[in-house]
């Protein structure tokens, strides 16, 4: 009877799991209402993902405050950059899509060829801000490094890519997928990261549990 009270073990544990989804979503949603803050809370939710509910630590929303702090300006700076080219890019494909779909033709392979396009863009904006939540970087060095991962890892760019639109496209279509569905895409997008980052970064298999990535 006493292991059944143990918080610590069996369904205990996945409560609190449950309450760190739900919770850590539904904050990083509260935090990205502002919009201009949609960087830092990205970071920070990326990194507690990996560090609580991938790693099982305690603590989850001490360590995404403590995140949010320490990425607050690299973060907000990034964001302020990465906004408008999210905003004008997915306008560029609203309008491609428009002419493509109903002039046909050569409109249309127009609207391939800028579908395709968008990967490069799109999967540096994907890269930005888990980078961002696991190491330290300037505004400058964090584009520069989510560029070259996106270019040398191409597979794992285009599926996070089409992972984030289908969950963003989900999102807005229904209200209800925001309880979970910002922790659920963190944690699937670091299933692909955390690998390629451990292939560049070995010491972050070492990292202490309390610790922070340099």
């Amino acid at each position: 009877m006493g292991e059944f009270f143990n918080p610590e073990k069996g369904i205990w544990v996945w409560l609190s799991t449950l309450v760190d989804i739900c919770g850590l979503s539904i904050l990083w949603t509260f935090l990205c209402l502002p919009v201009v803050t949609i960087g830092p809370a990205t970071a920070a939710l990326y990194y507690t993902v990996v560090k609580c509910v991938r790693g099982r630590e305690s603590g989850a929303f001490g360590y995404y405050f403590r995140s949010f702090r320490q990425n607050f300006k690299v973060g907000l700076m990034a964001g302020l950059i990465a906004l408008p080219l999210s905003l004008l890019l997915l306008g560029g494909h609203f309008i491609v899509r428009w002419y493509g779909t109903r002039l046909g033709g050569g409109a249309y392979v127009l609207y391939v060829a800028y579908y395709f396009a968008l990967i490069l863009p799109a999967g540096a904006l994907c890269w930005l801000f888990p980078l961002l939540g696991r190491f330290d970087y300037g505004v400058a060095g964090l584009f520069r490094t989510a560029l070259q991962l996106t270019v040398a890892h191409l597979p794992s760019t285009v599926v996070v890519v089409l992972l984030t639109a289908q969950t963003a496209a989900f999102c807005i279509e229904e209200w209800w997928p925001v309880v979970f569905m910002p922790v659920t895409a963190a944690l699937l997008t670091s299933l692909f990261f955390e690998k390629i980052f451990l292939r560049h970064s070995p010491e972050l298999a070492q990292e202490e549990p309390e610790g922070r990535e340099e």
